[in-house]
């Protein structure tokens, strides 16, 4: 797929060796089509890691996209340089007259603080609002989808006896539903979190869809039944090795984490993981993709209408 990113953000390289097809602006602007307008809220610390990987995801598509990348103006980006910021990342003040086809927000490393304790949660939240009107359909990942989910229908989260942590099998609930299409019954998907939400406060609000869960890892994927807002619990855009930095990082931090579930054979961190999420992770997001975002969004995004009952 065509996607348009500068050629500096460090995402090209690792792309390009992957023959994952990006474009430039120059190449962009000679195609005589419209491109899906995507944005994407970075709240990861790892900014550069997960633009790599959301931008891998996105490519599995023959559609055009413009992607922009956010950060909250409320919180400053410890782990990643000043200039990486200034450079590839725009705020949320810069685009508030602007109407995208999609938007994706990620997850964060905050789930222990109750959100009105995150410094950036006023910030968050009227971005979130702000997606009903600008943004035909968002996509929200782990912590930013039990945020939404409690900004838009105040569900609760819990906190969980442990770290939720390793490579889960999940059910498919509702096959017929077209982000669910071409997956298998089962499949798998990694988790990563300290908290969960429940399927009965999601059932309660009468607006919410469960298509997918687990039976060790729970709830995995909502949807609005408007189908413009989605939720995902767990981090289908980790790389292979991700899991196994995440863990010993937390060893080296002296906080004594159990070995990611399902993730290393025979549940050794000694030996090599093996990645059995990698081709539904790709399959989510071009579902995403194709029927919620390019097959219903208007050419016009001044004619955007706002989801006024999600």
């Amino acid at each position: 797929m065509p996607i348009k990113i500068p050629q500096e953000l460090p995402a090209w390289d690792a792309l390009q060796k992957e023959n994952i097809f990006v474009m430039d602006e120059r190449r962009a602007v000679s195609q005589d089509i419209r491109p899906l307008r995507l944005c994407v809220l970075n709240l990861m610390p790892t900014k550069i890691t997960t633009e790599t990987q959301i931008i891998r995801l996105l490519s599995n598509t023959p559609l055009q996209i413009e992607l922009t990348l956010l950060k909250t103006s409320s919180h400053k980006a410890h782990n990643t340089s000043e200039k990486h910021m200034e450079t590839f990342y725009r705020t949320f003040s810069e685009v508030r007259e602007d109407r995208f086809d999609g938007m994706i927000i990620t997850g964060a490393p905050v789930e222990n603080l109750d959100f009105e304790e995150v410094d950036y949660w006023d910030e968050l939240c009227e971005i979130m609002t702000w997606s009903k009107s600008s943004v035909f359909s968002t996509f929200h990942i782990c912590w930013a989808a039990q945020a939404g989910l409690y900004h838009h229908y105040k569900v609760p989260k819990y906190p969980l006896p442990e770290k939720m942590s390793g490579v889960f099998r999940h059910v498919n609930l509702m096959p017929s539903h077209p982000l669910m299409r071409g997956f298998d019954g089962e499949f798998y998907a990694p988790h990563s979190r300290h908290t969960e939400v429940r399927a009965e406060d999601i059932e309660a609000t009468g607006k919410l869809e469960i298509l997918s869960s687990s039976p060790e890892a729970g709830v995995y994927i909502v949807a609005s039944k408007k189908r413009r807002l989605f939720y995902v619990m767990g981090h289908s855009e980790y790389d292979t090795g991700t899991l196994g930095e995440e863990y010993r990082r937390d060893l080296v931090r002296g906080m004594d984490p159990h070995v990611p579930s399902h993730y290393y054979p025979n549940d050794d961190p000694t030996c090599e993981p093996v990645n059995r999420w990698r081709a539904h992770a790709h399959l989510l997001f071009s579902n995403w993709l194709n029927y919620f975002v390019y097959q219903n969004t208007p050419y016009d995004l001044s004619r955007l209408k706002s989801v006024d009952d999600e």
